[in-house]
């Protein structure tokens, strides 16, 4: 519940900008919000799998090395998506 509120602002902040006529948000950003919030969740499913610890999920250490690699494919994939919008921009 909680982390909903944060994603609430900033979907409001993308989808109603501002009322000036130049406040237009490129693609890419879209593209960004969308795919981290996919990521963001990815980590709360891992939490919930890790909490009900059955099969794979009861070693520590597997949750651990996912979210290890959730973080890095989340900050990897905004950087490109950075990178790449303002390039083609």
């Amino acid at each position: 519940m909680a982390g909903s509120i944060p994603w609430i602002v900033i979907l409001i902040g993308v989808i109603a900008p501002g009322n000036t006529s130049d406040a237009t948000i490129p693609g890419f950003v879209y593209g960004i919000v969308i795919s981290l919030f996919v990521l963001f969740n990815c980590f709360g499913i891992v939490q919930w799998k890790q909490y009900r610890a059955k099969g794979k999920w009861a070693d520590y250490l597997r949750g651990e090395r996912v979210y290890i690699v959730l973080s890095l494919v989340a900050k990897t994939l905004l950087a490109w998506q950075i990178f790449a919008g303002t390039l083609a921009s």
